[in-house]
């Protein structure tokens, strides 16, 4: 288990939990303005956001930035093909020097696909061209802070060298251990975890399996499940209970928060909670609300006037 401080990432304190979610992707922009505002009145220390229906990673993070004081915002993560690196580069230094302390560029493989090239590689040659990059903008009082999406050792081990250390997405507490290993005592390491507010296990699995379908009918996803033991069984049927039970904590509030701990008892210096089962267009406040007083150390005390 790691020993420096909880949800340190470079001098920067992000708690020991966050939120992740999917649900600003299908919301007008006074309820997300409402929502964050109100999330980080409860003192929440940290906000994730991913890129993959609609919303664009910078635009999106400039919004919920601009509606805050002091939550800090990750993109989580910024795809590399949706954007060429310079542009990368020139809107994290604008982020980061808008909002000093307050952003972290999460960056990930995705976007329009690019035949012929691998995660791995395509990574490399992205840090490669910003690293080398220069600009006649303002550089930001506050360093610019990046991580990588990370699963695989090469790749946790690229983000140990050219990051300040690793988002992982849709893995288990061994995971988080053997990542830990991996990415040494030093670099920062974040895990999302899909949690549900449901005990019965047919409807608790069944929505569960609804999630996951996309990622178990990736390659990468796939890919990254054999590495952690699981076999062509465990990919039928929507995925085997174990599989399921695994990769998203259901059942009431004591239940989820004891599971969600193993991540930091397994290493992780901070864990982004994905609430799911939630129609779209509505709000998982409710469920915010409650992991919030069962997980921050205290609230923040002092509620927005209007």
């Amino acid at each position: 288990m790691r020993r420096s401080p909880m949800g340190d990432l470079g001098g920067l304190d992000l708690g020991g939990f966050g939120i992740y979610t999917f649900d600003f992707e299908h919301q007008p922009a006074a309820l997300i303005r409402e929502s964050v505002q109100e999330l980080e009145d409860r003192g929440w220390p940290a906000f994730w956001i991913p890129e993959l229906v609609g919303r664009e990673a910078f635009t999106h993070a400039a919004y919920l930035l601009s509606c805050t004081r002091r939550i800090t915002v990750i993109n989580g993560i910024a795809q590399i093909w949706s954007r060429e690196a310079p542009r990368a580069y020139g809107a994290a230094l604008l982020l980061a020097d808008a909002y000093p302390g307050r952003h972290v560029l999460g960056l990930g493989f995705g976007g329009v696909p690019r035949p012929g090239t691998t995660p791995l590689a395509a990574m490399a040659g992205y840090l490669d061209e910003m690293d080398a990059l220069t600009t006649p903008n303002p550089l930001p009082r506050t360093p610019m802070r990046r991580i990588l999406a990370a699963y695989g050792p090469k790749m946790l081990e690229l983000a140990r060298e050219r990051s300040a250390g690793a988002l992982t997405y849709h893995v288990t507490v061994a995971h988080t251990a053997r990542a830990r290993e991996i990415l040494g005592p030093d670099a920062f390491l974040g895990v999302e975890h899909a949690v549900l507010f449901e005990s019965d296990p047919a409807r608790a699995r069944a929505t569960a399996r609804e999630h996951l379908h996309r990622y178990l009918n990736t390659p990468y996803n796939i890919a990254k499940f054999r590495r952690l033991g699981y076999t062509d069984e465990d990919f039928t049927g929507g995925g085997s209970d174990r599989l399921v039970d695994d990769l998203v904590f259901w059942g009431d509030l004591d239940t989820i928060v004891t599971k969600l701990g193993a991540h930091r008892d397994a290493g992780a210096d901070h864990v982004a909670i994905q609430v799911i089962g939630v129609e779209p267009g509505k709000s998982a406040m409710p469920h915010w609300r409650m992991l919030g007083d069962a997980l921050l150390p205290q609230q923040a005390g002092v509620r927005r006037t209007a």
